[in-house]
């Protein structure tokens, strides 16, 4: 299908913006010009600042596709090249996934506090139980090499303290020998727990704080939000292919 003088203004735009293009924006190009012209505003915005360099921006973008809740692999695809093209290394990157890969441990931050609940109103718990040695132990070296304490961690500590270890030794790899500086971690944090498909607000909160304590600006935590806030246009990217597809079914 050949472009109009419009479409065409919009892809060139796209990829000099963006930096990139593909047969899903085709598609969206061809489906609604003004709906794609629209989301490369909306898009373009953390990429008008120099808050965070452009490889960070890229990080934050792999996190969000990357996120189980998520796990959009053109988007991952998309942005693990651009990363590599703004001098990322085999070694943040896969810190990035290693970051991101905690997100499972949530089932248990709002799991456990629920159970607590329900054992306290069935007579079955009257109050946190004291903490052993083995806990206190568990808790002061989460405390060393994670770098903070929070109170959704308590609950875990006393009912299971084997995954509570379990989760410190899986979730410290990248403090213990990772090449990203403290406050990107946090923001990588942030981007998963900010995105639409998690939303975990507990964490999101507690990652502000921390990330703001490593030296994070509200200019950065803005440009994560920024970037973990388009992808909604995930839809389009999956959906209009298909669309176009139908309508020629439909035609023929």
């Amino acid at each position: 299908m050949t472009l109009t003088t419009r479409q065409q203004q919009v892809k060139d735009d796209f990829r000099r913006i963006r930096g990139t293009w593909g047969p899903a924006w085709e598609s969206i190009l061809r489906l609604d010009p003004d709906f794609l012209e629209a989301y490369l505003r909306f898009s373009a915005v953390p990429w008008r600042s120099d808050h965070l360099p452009p490889k960070v921006k890229e990080f934050i973008y792999i996190a969000v596709d990357a996120a189980a809740t998520h796990l959009y692999e053109p988007g991952i695809r998309q942005h693990v090249r651009a990363a590599i093209a703004h001098g990322a290394t085999a070694e943040e990157l896969v810190e990035v996934l290693e970051l991101t890969s905690t997100l499972g441990i949530h089932a248990t931050n709002i799991g456990v506090p629920l159970l607590l609940e329900v054992l306290t109103e069935e007579g079955l718990r009257t109050g946190p139980a004291p903490l052993d040695e083995r806990r206190r132990r568990l808790r002061d070296d989460f405390t060393e090499r994670r770098g903070y304490w929070h109170e959704f961690w308590d609950g875990l500590l006393e009912v299971d303290p084997e995954l509570f270890e379990a989760y410190l030794g899986f979730s410290s790899v990248p403090w213990d020998k990772g090449v990203l500086e403290p406050k990107v971690k946090e923001l990588i944090y942030v981007a998963f727990d900010a995105s639409a498909t998690h939303l975990y607000a507990p964490g999101l909160k507690l990652h502000l704080r921390n990330a703001v304590r490593h030296g994070a600006t509200t200019g950065e935590i803005m440009e994560v939000l920024e970037i973990a806030s388009v992808i909604g246009i995930h839809t389009a990217t999956v959906a209009a292919p298909i669309v176009e597809e139908e309508l020629r079914a439909a035609h023929e």
